[in-house]
């Protein structure tokens, strides 16, 4: 595993961080009481954001495995990783594919705490974590060309992390300069949130949101998260409401909520 100098003791107990209160929606343990009462404040004005953290835990889980199975990736580069839950991207690939290269990357140092527990590859396969930042992403590609091949295919994740660089301009750029160092037949599957749903609600629970957290989030419009995907041929069904993704059972859908998500292959070059 390849750690930056961040370490465990530059955790923040003191404000609610992202990614402990998404655990906390998906009923997870690694969380403190800033991160209940700043989940359970969310949930008074958007009782469906529970929903929300649970569908893109679905919509990872389908995407992973449609790309390690039928379009048979065999390298994955998660960015923004996030606490371990249940279905880790490595697990979820491995599934399909045992012999799946994962190398997760985040600039969080409590991610970083808890890397070691994500790093349990199956025998054939690898799994590693490297400390970067996405709005870094000629560095992150940097290291990440350390421990994948990127002269064959790789499937990047970017599971609503890009709603945390506010900037539009910004964030395609970002998800350009990734697309540009993978070779074609490569993927990049993501989602961002939206007001789509449920409105001004929702754009309430932002704003209690960015009140008191260190990470302030931004709601894309659908053309926005168009934008990001710019460049890539999407797969059916495109850019859709995150739950009508590819479901397993289309009798099953679940609830609609916030996020629209979609997957996009790199073409040939002059395609």
């Amino acid at each position: 595993m390849i750690e930056s100098e961040t370490s465990a003791s530059a955790i923040d107990t003191e404000r609610p961080h992202v990614a402990r209160v998404w655990n906390y929606f998906l009923g997870g343990k690694d969380h403190y009481e800033v991160d209940r009462r700043a989940g359970d404040e969310t949930m008074q004005k958007l009782p469906e954001v529970v929903a929300l953290a649970r569908q893109s835990r679905a919509f990872l889980v389908r995407a992973v495995s449609y790309l390690a199975g039928e379009a048979g990736v065999g390298q994955f580069l998660d960015i923004g990783t996030g606490l371990p839950t249940h279905d880790n991207t490595h697990q979820i690939a491995q599934r399909a594919n045992p012999e799946a290269r994962i190398l997760y990357a985040d600039n969080d140092p409590l991610v970083l705490a808890h890397a070691r527990a994500l790093l349990t590859s199956t025998p054939e396969g690898a799994c590693d974590y490297i400390h970067a930042d996405l709005r870094d992403p000629v560095h992150l590609i940097r290291q990440a060309e350390e421990l994948l091949d990127f002269s064959r295919p790789v499937a990047v994740t970017l599971m609503g992390i890009l709603e945390f660089i506010p900037d539009q301009a910004q964030a395609v750029q970002i998800v350009d300069h990734l697309r540009s160092r993978l070779c074609p037949g490569s993927y990049i599957a993501l989602y961002a949130t939206t007001d789509h749903v449920n409105g001004e609600r929702v754009r309430q629970a932002v704003q209690l949101w960015n009140q008191s957290a260190p990470a302030p989030m931004t709601i894309r419009t659908i053309d926005q998260i168009a934008e990001l995907l710019r460049g890539l041929r999407l797969i059916e069904p495109g850019l859709v409401p995150m739950h009508q993704w590819r479901p397993f059972r289309p009798d099953a859908l679940g609830p609609p909520v916030d996020a629209y998500a979609g997957v996009g292959i790199v073409p040939a070059r002059g395609c």
